[in-house]
């Protein structure tokens, strides 16, 4: 079994979003995901003010911001594969993403998994590759 779970810390969470942006294997802690998720909708939200004070008229027309539009785009598959390694560690395949297709039931399920506690040790998704993992260790290879 391995040893004291250690979450992802904030610093931590954005580099490792980026850098696992196509691993569907694997699993994200509780940490990796509501960091992220708290993250991107400071970042979705900061893009949603810039895009109506500067690109007014095309926000008007469209509906969509600029860079509100190019942001989700550029987390849109990280995003996924996210999801796909929360379900992961709670021992769901990603293929309960689905139900998020079902609206508000779908929603509701898929925070309830979002919000368990990780399956300790391995399971079969693969190994805790978070769990005591000294803090910074997650970003080797990041920055280099």
């Amino acid at each position: 079994m391995a040893a004291a779970n250690r979450q992802v810390s904030f610093g931590e969470a954005l580099p490792l979003f980026f850098k696992n942006f196509a691993n569907f294997q694997g699993r994200s802690s509780r940490g990796a995901y509501w960091w992220l998720f708290l993250i991107n909708f400071l970042i979705a939200f900061g893009l949603g003010l810039v895009d109506g004070l500067v690109f007014t008229d095309f926000v008007m027309n469209a509906g969509i911001g600029v860079l509100g539009g190019l942001w989700s785009l550029a987390v849109l598959i990280p995003g996924i594969s996210l999801g796909f390694r929360r379900l992961h560690d709670v021992d769901k395949s990603a293929w309960w993403l689905l139900i998020g297709l079902i609206p508000i039931v779908g929603a509701i399920v898929l925070i309830i998994f979002a919000i368990q506690e990780g399956t300790p040790g391995t399971n079969k998704f693969g190994p805790d590759e978070e769990a005591g993992r000294p803090p910074g260790e997650a970003l080797k290879g990041v920055f280099e």
